[in-house]
């Protein structure tokens, strides 16, 4: 359930932000456009949006900017604690992770997620949109922005340029966490009667926008 991260993300929080605004450069291109991918995550979300791996609050941050109201999940103490100093009384964070979170009382319109969804296993995605369809009405969408690939071909080449730059973190990265393909997200989504596209937003990140039929 993406649990098994939480010691890495408690110990991230302190520079969590450095990291997306380019300073770490074996991940820069990873996060090339950020705040371009948070806008068009926002731009593309409705009213009530349940959010999962807030982190810092940054994305947070965008959608309360644009009148969304929102309900924050994160697993980390560490990255709640600093999302609260940055964003205060605005919003709530609650402890949860993608499959197991406090649902909130007024329904919602749109579940969304950046740099997050690939802590969990392809099985564990499954459940987890099969959950999001339960709480989706017709019309209702989920709007994630992570890395995925094309296919395994390119992921393989990926990991392959990472070590040709001698970028040994990402490369184990890439290899060890749970990237998937368009074609495995594709049948997940229409499994559980979502349409869903996919728009490239830099080398590693894709911005899948999937609506409830």
């Amino acid at each position: 359930m993406g649990r098994e991260f939480i010691a890495m993300f408690d110990e991230w929080a302190d520079y969590y932000d450095h990291t997306v605004n380019g300073e770490d450069i074996e991940y820069k291109e990873v996060f090339t456009n950020y705040e371009v991918i948070l806008s068009e995550v926002t731009k593309r979300t409705g009213d009530v949006v349940l959010e999962f791996g807030c982190g810092t609050g940054n994305l947070t941050q965008k959608l309360i900017d644009a009148k969304k109201e929102v309900y924050s999940i994160e697993p980390s103490a560490m990255m709640r604690k600093k999302a609260k100093d940055k964003l205060g009384d605005k919003v709530r964070i609650d402890d949860g992770d993608f499959l197991k979170f406090p649902i909130p009382k007024k329904k919602v319109d749109t579940i969304v997620s950046t740099y997050a969804f690939h802590h969990l296993t392809d099985i564990e995605k499954e459940k987890a949109i099969s959950i999001y369809g339960s709480l989706l009405e017709s019309g209702g969408k989920i709007v994630f922005a992570d890395t995925a690939f094309i296919d395994q071909q390119a992921k393989n080449e990926m990991i392959k340029q990472a070590m040709k730059k001698q970028f040994i973190r990402l490369a184990k990265d890439l290899q060890t966490e749970y990237y998937t393909t368009h074609s495995v997200l594709k049948k997940m989504f229409e499994k559980n009667q979502f349409h869903v596209t996919f728009t490239r937003m830099n080398s590693f990140v894709w911005l899948i926008e999937a609506v409830k039929q």
